[in-house]
């Protein structure tokens, strides 16, 4: 059954480190199909690692289950970085239209002046 798990944590290693290479690379065109990959591995292992008793696991295993949960981190970080800068990309644009439409009715003066009109 360890083989079998070890088996898991490569093919999400490799899903792991294809979305941070694509992530890091500014590649966003596959994103969808590596979150649904990688959401499928997650759930593999969840379902692979019930029929496994704890204190039967090797230390080898152990040993992956930490580098995993080690790149999971890495993971995790990585995206969370690229979900707040696409906020802070999507408040510059929302406020640039905002201004862009704007006939400057509700605008506060510039430099102390008063609006004439």
């Amino acid at each position: 059954m360890e083989a079998v798990l070890t088996q898991a944590i490569n093919r999400l290693e490799a899903v792991i480190a294809g979305e941070m290479m694509a992530l890091q690379a500014g590649d966003h065109t596959g994103l969808g199909d590596i979150s649904h990959r990688k959401n499928q591995s997650l759930l593999e292992l969840t379902r692979i690692s019930r029929g496994i008793e704890p204190e039967s696991v090797s230390d080898g295993l152990r040993t992956r289950l930490t580098v995993l949960r080690e790149r999971l981190d890495d993971n995790s970080r990585l995206l969370e970085l690229h979900m707040e800068a696409t906020a802070e990309v999507a408040g510059l644009i929302t406020r640039a239209i905002a201004e862009a439409e704007s006939d400057g009715t509700y605008v506060a003066p510039q430099n102390g002046g008063r609006r004439n009109g």
